[in-house]
């Protein structure tokens, strides 16, 4: 597998050094402190990697690799290594991608990321539609269908 192919998932990026020992602050850390725990692995550029130390410094996340990486560089794992989720609930990766519907109407665009926010997410869309991801707008998520149904209205642009 490739870095960025679709079985691969972001966990955070190299931040600024901290310290002298090689040790990192993680820039957009997953929310699963489980994936920058001491012993956990991650891929770089299709290379495997092991956090040998972690900590947080100022609420943030720190850790150090096995080996030095450059700033800006993608922290990655396999998605298969991902927690299995409840019935409809997906992680923002697999929306990623998908053609976005309206209830009775036609399509709006495809999702082209997933943008986290203070009070809900937001599907941006490769039409310059921003949704929010709510369930009075997102009616259902069909992975298999490649396909999300929302809500009539909440496309308006007028």
């Amino acid at each position: 597998m490739a870095p960025g192919d679709a079985r691969f998932v972001t966990v955070g990026r190299v931040g600024r050094p901290h310290g002298l020992d090689g040790s990192f602050f993680v820039e957009q850390p997953s929310e699963d402190p489980a994936r920058l725990a001491v012993g956990a692995r991650v891929w770089v550029h299709g290379e495997e990697f092991e956090v040998v130390a972690a900590k947080r410094s100022g609420g943030r996340p720190v850790i150090r690799l096995d080996r030095a990486l450059p700033r800006g560089a993608k922290l990655e794992v396999p998605a298969d290594a991902l927690p299995a989720l409840e019935e409809d609930e997906y992680y923002a990766f697999q929306l990623e991608g998908l053609r976005v519907e309206e209830e009775g109407g036609g399509e709006l665009g495809v999702v082209r990321r997933v943008v986290p926010g203070v009070a809900n997410d937001v599907l941006e869309l490769d039409s310059g539609l921003a949704l929010p991801l709510v369930e009075d707008c997102v009616l259902s998520v069909e992975l298999d269908a490649g396909r999300i149904v929302v809500a009539a209205g909440f496309a308006d642009t007028e």
